[in-house]
């Protein structure tokens, strides 16, 4: 019950603006720069449109199996997208912990910001379960 109501709270505050933004920076790495390495970027892009949109009730789990073109691509995107996305969590994180209300919204907007930076190798599940490939 806690969490739908922190998810509303946040929907309506940052989480549908940051997930336009998403959106956005996806749609940009499809038309714009219409090349093969930045797809999987684009893909990133909306999974974390997604997640921004309901963030309470699921966490980000770092990939074991992820290589090196999920390095290269987080290098493409934090010189694309990523700094900007983060530095948007940062804004919105700080102004909302200048609230009692809005304490857990920027804490949560702090927790997305490593995703916001590096999309490619991490996860997101369910809170408390673990990401299939840990043993």
């Amino acid at each position: 019950m806690l969490r739908t109501i922190l998810n509303v709270i946040w929907l309506v505050l940052c989480g549908f603006w940051m997930a336009i933004l998403y959106a956005l920076a996806g749609l940009v790495c499809f038309v714009l720069f219409f090349l093969v390495v930045t797809i999987p970027l684009g893909i990133a892009a909306f999974r974390i449109a997604g997640y921004v949109l309901w963030p309470f009730g699921r966490s980000i789990e770092v990939r074991r199996d992820a290589g090196v073109g999920s390095l290269i691509g987080n290098v493409i995107w934090i010189v694309l997208f990523g700094w900007w996305l983060a530095l948007g969590h940062l804004t919105t994180g700080i102004a909302l912990c200048l609230t009692i209300i809005g304490i857990p919204l920027g804490l949560a907007n702090f927790k997305i910001i490593p995703i916001s930076l590096v999309p490619l190798g991490v996860e997101i599940v369910p809170s408390g379960q673990l990401y299939p490939g840990y043993t």
